[in-house]
C-alpha cells in the first residue's frame, strides 16, 4: 500500500498557469496553446487544485514576470534572451502575465512572481519551509521546461517532489513523455491526480 502524503505539510506548486503559456494571444501561444487546449490539462488541473485544497494542502501559484529593470532575469540562454527582448509582455500587470481563471488562484492561495525557469528560485523555498511544507505536488506548463526544472530543483533542495503527470503539458507530446520518464527517476515519482488525491491525508 502506498504511503500517505500528509496534507498539512504538502503544497501543490502550480507553475505558470498564465495567459502567456496557455492562450493563443500569449507570448508562447503559438507553441503551447494548441496542445494545452487539446489535452484537457487546464480542466484536470483546475479540478486537482480544488480537490487538493479541500483536502487541506496548500496551493501556491508561480508567475513568470519581468519587472522594470528585469529583476533577477539572466539572459544566459536563447529562451531567456527572447523573453528579455519581449519583457513588456511579461510585466506583472501585463495581460499575458495574468493567471488564467480556470486553474485559480482561490482565496488563501499564495502567488509568487519570478524571473527564472524554476519556480523555486528566489524566496519561495524559505517561505514553504516556514509553513512546514516538505512535499510538493507539481502542476503546470510546460512539462519539459518549468515543470522539469522546478521538480529537479525542489528535489535538490530536499523537498519530496511528485510531478502530477496528467496536470502538466508541453508543446510536443514526445518531449512531454520523455520529460515525465526522466522525472519519474529524478524525483520521488510521478503520480496521476487521482493517485495524489488518494494518498493525501
Amino acid at each position: 500500500m502506498a504511503s500517505t502524503i500528509p496534507a498539512r505539510s504538502t503544497a501543490v506548486l502550480a507553475l505558470h498557469w498564465q495567459v502567456n503559456t496557455t492562450r493563443p494571444e500569449g507570448f508562447f501561444g503559438a507553441m503551447l496553446s494548441g496542445p494545452v487546449r487539446s489535452s484537457g490539462v487546464i480542466e484536470r488541473a483546475a479540478r486537482f487544485h480544488a480537490a487538493a485544497r479541500s483536502a487541506g494542502a496548500s496551493v501556491v501559484f508561480t508567475r513568470f514576470t519581468v519587472p522594470e529593470g528585469e529583476g533577477a532575469l539572466v539572459r544566459n540562454t536563447a529562451f531567456m534572451a527572447a523573453v528579455g527582448d519581449a519583457q513588456e509582455r511579461f510585466r506583472p500587470d501585463a495581460p499575458g502575465a495574468a493567471l488564467i481563471a480556470e486553474t485559480g488562484p482561490a482565496e488563501g492561495d499564495l502567488v509568487v512572481d519570478g524571473q527564472r525557469l524554476s519556480g523555486l528560485s528566489g524566496e519561495l523555498p524559505g517561505r514553504l519551509a516556514a509553513l512546514g511544507i516538505d512535499t510538493l505536488l507539481v502542476t503546470g506548463v510546460a512539462t519539459n521546461l518549468t515543470v522539469e526544472q522546478t521538480a529537479r530543483h525542489g528535489t535538490e533542495l530536499g523537498f519530496t517532489v511528485h510531478p502530477v503527470s496528467d496536470c502538466v503539458a508541453a508543446g510536443d507530446p514526445a518531449a512531454h513523455e520523455a520529460s515525465l520518464a526522466d522525472l519519474d527517476l529524478a524525483t520521488a515519482g510521478c503520480l496521476s491526480a487521482q493517485q495524489a488525491l488518494d494518498r493525501l491525508g
